[in-house]
């Protein structure tokens, strides 16, 4: 296995690029990091690149067979790819390929403009868990490919499909019930009857859905507060509503 010493090494340089938005879009790659967050690109059949590891002898099976490259590196060359305090010693390049047929799509969440990633991260994990069968995103919301929306999602981002589409685009193609969520003019969750085709639309942090997202939506939803809480944090409504219509 070829090693890595230097930080100045091309390859090096290149990786570290794709911690800017820009220049993951340029690339069509990723960087992720971590054993665990390797370990489920490698088992969920996402095409990796490249691994670089500082002790090879923890690459498994997995990982080997399935990424074309692999490089031992130095702890400085670690501390370089990284963008945590601790360093976790292993990265993986992945490719942004993403495979998905919205005629087939029974259960999903949109996110409009969620900036928050641990927010973004936390609902993809949700929805994971929750049997949803994809996530869209609009143009607004936070990088998918952040570092802190991967690390909260938890690998989950590598088992179903997060997609990047406009609601009116999403709406034309998407044949079930489309609710929104909105304290003004809602309907309780817990008043509508769950349907086998559903999407689930969550907005903004501070301004919430789009009003004109609202308008087109078949029915808009609030999850009551009992307490004197002003709002739920969007990531716990997510999993409250998704769970309601699972």
């Amino acid at each position: 296995m070829e090693k890595i010493e230097s930080v100045n090494n091309p390859k090096v340089k290149q990786i570290a690029k794709l911690h800017q938005r820009k220049e993951r879009k340029k690339a069509g790659q990723f960087l992720i990091e971590g054993h665990h967050l390797v370990e489920e690109a490698a088992k969920s059949g996402v095409s990796i690149e490249m691994i670089l590891t500082v002790d090879p002898e923890k690459l498994t099976y997995d990982m080997v067979q399935n990424s074309k490259q692999q490089y031992e590196i130095t702890f400085k060359v670690a501390e370089k790819l990284t963008q945590t305090e601790a360093p976790q010693g292993i990265y993986a390049v992945c490719s942004m390929e993403m495979k998905y047929n919205i005629q087939d799509l029974k259960k999903v969440i949109y996110l409009d403009r969620i900036q928050d990633p641990g927010n973004v991260g936390t609902i993809i994990r949700t929805a994971d868990a929750a049997g949803f069968d994809a996530v869209v995103i609009s143009k607004g919301t936070v990088d998918i490919y952040n570092d802190k929306v991967l690390r909260s999602s938890q690998g989950s981002l590598f088992h179903i499909p997060v997609i990047e589409m406009e609601f009116e685009a999403i709406k034309a193609e998407f044949k079930g019930h489309i609710y929104g969520t909105s304290l003004e003019g809602g309907s309780d969750y817990r008043t509508i009857d769950p349907s086998d085709k559903v999407m689930l639309v969550l907005g903004n942090e501070g301004q919430g859905v789009d009003k004109d997202i609202l308008n087109q939506t078949d029915n808009n939803l609030y999850v009551p507060i009992f307490g004197e809480a002003e709002s739920l944090n969007v990531a716990v409504c997510a999993g409250i509503l998704m769970y309601y219509f699972v």
